[in-house]
């Protein structure tokens, strides 16, 4: 094989992309970033360009996708303790964005026109194997989660 760069991951914003660098870096992997200064110039093009493309050499791709799978991507506590669901005990946690309706993206625009940040932003926690979203409260005061 040649030394062209082949894309095996796209991320949307660039720190995500440098930590997946170090990481095959640490291996001995060569990594290119591609678009991260455009990202980083204006955050808001990410999607319109296809994010941050995580480049390497063609002969190290099947190496570098297996290390990539071996990531764990699901959410940890402040301690670095993996979150399990309270519903099932499952670990397959994933933290989730709930501006999902025009009411609450709404919200979102006027803070950032009026410099409001963070404006009221609420994260929620759902588990891939049940379904249930819940809050990192309801993880404390032992609240009934809501299953989808």
């Amino acid at each position: 094989m040649s030394n062209t760069f082949k894309t095996i991951a796209r991320y949307q914003y660039t720190t995500e992309a440098q930590i997946m660098k170090g990481r095959l870096e640490a291996d001995g992997i060569e990594v290119f970033l591609q678009d991260h200064l455009t990202i980083d110039t204006d955050p808001l093009v990410s999607n319109a360009i296809g994010g941050v493309k995580l480049k390497v050499l063609a002969k190290d791709a099947m190496k570098a996708q297996h290390i990539l799978s071996t990531i764990n991507q699901y959410s940890i506590d402040d301690d670095g303790n993996q979150i399990s669901c309270p519903n099932c005990d499952s670990k397959k946690v994933e933290l989730f964005s709930t501006i999902t309706d025009f009411k609450s993206f709404f919200a979102f625009l006027v803070g950032i026109i009026f410099g409001a940040l963070p404006f009221h932003t609420r994260y929620k926690y759902k588990c891939e194997t049940c379904k249930t979203e819940f809050s990192k409260e309801d993880l404390t005061t032992n609240q009934s989660p809501k299953t989808t």
